[in-house]
């Protein structure tokens, strides 16, 4: 047994930094959870037509309505079995915003054949994203979103490219200040770059055994649709 990002990876996961081969075998097998805490330089929206989405996502918890500098945040990826038996492992942000917090969840799984991880995203998951991982030549790790689809009841739907975007993930581990950095770019393929953040966090390791899952971390509801 193996964590699933080393299963989709293959042996191009041994090629990543080694705090990033860490931070990434969290899941049940390894018994680990991860916790980063630290600060986004920016985090920043396309034009004026990206509001009323980022509105309507806040309700679902999905992307930050607000644009910012110097922002504190949280991102919790602890391992559990959802629902229906899966290994699960949660990306759960929270921006310290002026106002009040804000939260970005997703809870990933691996696909049924083992080939992709699918992203829900939100407090009910409505949204579903495929998320394909490479290492990059300097040991960094870029992730870049899939298909995405809508599910709600039947519907289960491809998301047109016109109101869909493309997701681009870049974390890295800078040695000498001993921090993770990460770049997150959200472009639509007619209307340009929607959203995005950029920052550095140090993480923390614990036992799923002791820590366990904390309330509130688990989405309202759990798609069975992979």
């Amino acid at each position: 047994m193996t964590s699933m990002f080393r299963t989709v990876m293959g042996a191009d996961f041994d090629r990543l930094h080694p705090q990033l081969q860490r931070r990434f075998s969290v899941g049940l097998t390894t018994g680990e959870a991860c916790t980063g805490r630290g600060v986004m330089d920016r985090i920043w929206h396309g034009g004026t037509f990206v509001k009323p989405f980022l509105a309507l996502g806040t309700t679902r918890n999905i992307l930050v309505p607000r644009p910012g500098r110097s922002v504190p945040f949280v991102i919790e990826n602890v391992p559990y079995a959802d629902t229906y038996g899966r290994e699960t492992v949660s990306f759960v942000r929270t921006f310290r915003l002026p106002g009040r917090p804000r939260r970005f969840d997703a809870q990933m799984v691996l696909s049924p054949k083992g080939d992709r991880i699918l992203d829900y995203l939100g407090t009910h998951q409505h949204l579903a994203s495929e998320l394909y991982f490479r290492a990059e030549p300097d040991g960094s790790l870029l992730i870049r979103s899939g298909e995405h689809r809508f599910r709600e009841g039947a519907v289960d739907v491809r998301v047109p490219e016109l109101i869909g975007a493309t997701a681009e993930v870049r974390e890295s581990y800078d040695d000498r200040a001993g921090r993770f950095r990460i770049r997150v770019r959200v472009v639509n393929r007619y209307f340009g770059p929607l959203f995005g953040y950029e920052g550095s966090f140090e993480a923390t390791y614990s036992d799923i055994t002791s820590c366990g899952v904390r309330p509130g971390l688990r989405p309202v509801r759990e798609e069975a649709r992979a």
